[in-house]
C-alpha cells in the first residue's frame, strides 16, 4: 500500500503545484512552441508525468507502470473503440459513394457554408454527442464537413469549437450521471444547476461559431439561422435538464435545432456569397436525387443513430455481457487522503470491460448493417477496416498516451496537488471551480473523467468556503465542456477524421487555445454570476 502526499515538495503547495503541472508545460510546450504531432506531444508529457510520479512523489515504479497501463487501456476501450468504428462507418460511405448523395442532400438545403456548419458541426454533432458521445461527434460531423469541400483545418477546428454546448449531457447524460455518483448530490439538481450554467453560453455558441468563420459581416447575413439555432438548442437544454433530467438533453436540443434550422431554410436564404479560406468553393446547385435514393444514403447514420439509442435503453442488460476485474498491482494498491476524501480511503482502479455494451460495439453493428444495406462485399469491407486502422494508427497512440497520462496524475496525487492549488484561490473559487473542469477536461479529453476526478473535491472545498455544492460541482461539469477542444485525445480524432497532416495538430492546437479559454472564462463568469450575484437562481 502506497499514500498519496499531496504538497510532497516540502510540504509546499505551491512548489508541489508547480512539478504537478510538468506534463502539463510539456505538452503545451511541444504542441504550441515546437509543432509537434499530438502523438509525440503525449508520449512526451506521459514521460515527464512518469518522472515526476516517482522522483517527487515517490510512487512505487511498479505502482506507476500499472497506471500508465490502467489508463492506455481505457483510451484503447471504450474511448478509442468509438472513434475507430465511427471513423469506419464514416469511410463505408465514402467508399460506396454514398456520401456524395449525403452532401447533395445538404447542399440543397443551404449551399451556405456558415449554415451548413451549423446544421451539421452544431447541430448534428450535439445529437451525435448526446446518443454516443466520447469522441464520436467530432469524429463524424469533422468527417462530413471534409467531405463537403471544408480544408481538413477548418473542418476540425470548427467541429471542435461547435462540440461544446453539448458534452455535459453527452452519452445520454453520462457525466453529469457520474457527478450524481461521485459526490452523492441528488441527480436532478445536479442536472438542473449544469443547464443553468449551460444553457446562457449556449445561446452564444453559433454566434460564436460563424464570428470566427467570418467576423461580424459573416454573422450579420445570417442571423436569423444563428438566433433560431442558439434560441432553440438552449432555451430546450434548458427545460430539459432543469424538468426531464440529463439522459435525453442532448438529443431533444439537437433535434428542436435541426428541426428549427430546416423549417427556417424553407422560407429564408442567405442573400451574400460566403466563402470561406483555404476551401473549396461550394457548387451553385447541388443534384437533387430521388427521396429512396437519399434515405438510402443516409441509411448508415440512421442505423448508427438507432443502434446508439438502443445500446443506451438497454445499457443495463447488455452490461451483464462485461468482464469487471480490478486492474493488477494497481486496484485499492493506493491510499487517497484528506482534503481530497474525509477520511483516508483505499483508491479504487476497476476495469469494464465493455465489449457488448460499449457505445462502439453499437457503432461496429451499425457498420456491418451499413455494409450490407449498401451492397458492400465482404471483401471489400475488411479493405476499408484495414484502411481505416492504418489512417487511425497513431491517433490511437495519441488517445491511450494522454489517458496514460491522465490516470498517472491521478493516481499518483499530482490532480489532486492542481485542484487543492485552484481550491487555495478562496472567494474567487466560483470562477476558478470551472476551471478546474476546464484543466480535468484537458487532461483526460472527457467531461465524465474530470467529473470523476475533480467532482468531489469541488463539494468538499464548497463545504469549506461556505459555497453551494451543487452549484460548485455543476460548474466542474460546465466549465469542462470548453476543455474538450484542446484535449489531445479531441485534437488526434479530429485530424484523424479530416485526414489532417500530423504536422498541423500543434497548428490546431493553437487555433483552440484561445477560445477554449474565453469560454471557460465565460463559464466561470456565469458561475460567481449564480454564486454571489443571483444564489436564489442557483439550483
Amino acid at each position: 500500500m502506497w499514500t498519496q502526499d499531496y504538497t510532497p515538495l516540502g510540504g509546499s503547495l505551491a512548489w508541489s503545484a508547480l512539478a504537478a503541472a510538468l506534463p502539463i508545460f510539456v505538452l503545451l510546450y511541444l504542441l504550441g512552441i515546437r509543432r509537434r504531432p499530438a502523438w509525440q506531444a503525449a508520449l512526451s508529457g506521459l514521460a515527464a508525468a512518469a518522472a515526476a510520479a516517482v522522483l517527487v512523489y515517490r510512487m512505487p515504479p511498479g505502482t506507476m507502470l500499472s497506471a500508465v497501463g490502467y489508463g492506455a487501456a481505457f483510451g484503447l476501450f471504450p474511448i478509442g473503440w468509438i472513434v475507430f468504428t465511427a471513423i469506419l462507418l464514416y469511410r463505408l460511405t465514402v467508399e460506396t459513394g454514398k456520401f456524395e448523395i449525403i452532401k447533395d442532400s445538404i447542399g440543397s438545403l443551404t449551399q451556405d457554408r456558415r449554415l451548413q456548419a451549423l446544421l451539421i458541426a452544431f447541430a448534428f454533432g450535439a445529437f451525435i454527442e448526446g446518443a454516443a458521445g466520447f469522441g464520436t461527434p467530432v469524429a463524424v460531423a469533422a468527417a462530413m464537413l471534409t467531405g463537403l469541400g471544408f480544408s481538413p483545418f477548418y473542418a476540425a477546428g470548427i467541429c471542435l469549437l461547435a462540440n461544446t454546448a453539448p458534452v455535459a449531457f453527452g452519452s445520454i447524460g453520462t457525466p453529469v450521471i457520474t457527478l450524481a455518483a461521485v459526490t452523492g448530490l441528488p441527480l436532478e439538481r445536479l442536472s438542473a444547476g449544469v443547464g443553468r450554467i449551460c444553457a446562457p453560453v449556449s445561446l452564444f455558441i453559433p454566434a460564436y461559431l460563424i464570428g470566427v468563420m467570418g467576423g461580424w459581416k459573416a454573422s450579420r447575413r445570417v442571423l436569423p439561422a444563428i438566433v433560431v439555432c442558439g434560441a432553440s438548442f438552449a432555451v430546450t437544454q434548458l427545460l430539459v435538464s432543469n424538468y426531464l433530467g440529463p439522459q435525453l438533453t442532448d438529443i431533444l436540443s439537437s433535434l428542436a435545432t435541426m428541426g428549427s434550422l430546416v423549417a427556417l431554410l424553407a422560407v429564408w436564404k442567405p442573400k451574400d456569397r460566403f466563402e470561406l479560406g483555404g476551401n473549396a468553393v461550394a457548387q451553385a446547385a447541388s443534384p437533387r436525387h430521388a427521396r429512396s435514393q437519399v434515405l438510402h444514403a443516409w441509411s448508415p447514420y440512421i442505423v448508427l443513430v438507432v443502434m446508439v439509442l438502443l445500446w443506451g435503453l438497454y445499457k443495463g442488460p447488455l452490461n451483464q455481457a462485461s468482464l469487471v476485474f480490478p486492474w493488477p498491482g494497481l486496484h485499492e494498491k493506493v491510499i487517497q487522503t484528506a482534503p481530497v476524501v474525509a477520511s483516508p480511503t483505499p483508491y479504487r482502479a476497476i476495469f469494464r470491460f465493455e465489449w457488448l455494451a460499449a457505445p462502439g460495439t453499437a457503432c461496429l453493428i451499425a457498420c456491418v448493417v451499413a455494409a450490407v444495406l449498401l451492397g458492400m462485399s465482404p471483401g471489400a469491407f475488411l479493405q476499408v477496416l484495414a484502411k481505416t486502422f492504418r489512417q487511425m494508427f497513431l491517433s490511437l497512440v495519441t488517445i491511450a498516451s494522454v489517458l496514460a497520462l491522465a490516470f498517472l496524475m491521478n493516481y499518483s496525487g499530482a490532480t489532486a496537488t492542481l485542484g487543492l492549488a485552484f481550491a487555495a484561490t478562496g472567494t474567487l473559487f466560483p470562477f476558478f471551480s470551472a476551471m478546474l473542469g476546464w484543466l480535468g477536461v484537458f487532461l483526460t479529453g472527457s467531461d465524465t473523467s474530470a467529473n470523476a476526478l475533480f467532482g468531489n473535491l469541488q463539494v468538499v472545498t464548497a463545504g469549506r468556503l461556505g459555497l453551494n455544492a451543487v452549484l460548485m460541482a455543476a460548474a466542474n461539469s460546465s466549465g469542462g465542456v470548453m476543455g474538450k477542444m484542446i484535449s489531445l485525445q479531441s485534437i488526434a480524432v479530429a485530424a484523424a477524421a479530416t485526414g489532417m497532416p500530423a504536422a498541423e495538430e500543434g497548428k490546431l492546437f493553437r487555433f483552440t487555445l484561445r477560445h477554449s479559454i474565453v469560454l471557460a472564462s465565460a463559464i466561470g463568469l456565469v458561475t460567481v454570476f449564480y454564486a454571489y450575484v443571483m444564489p436564489q437562481w442557483a439550483p
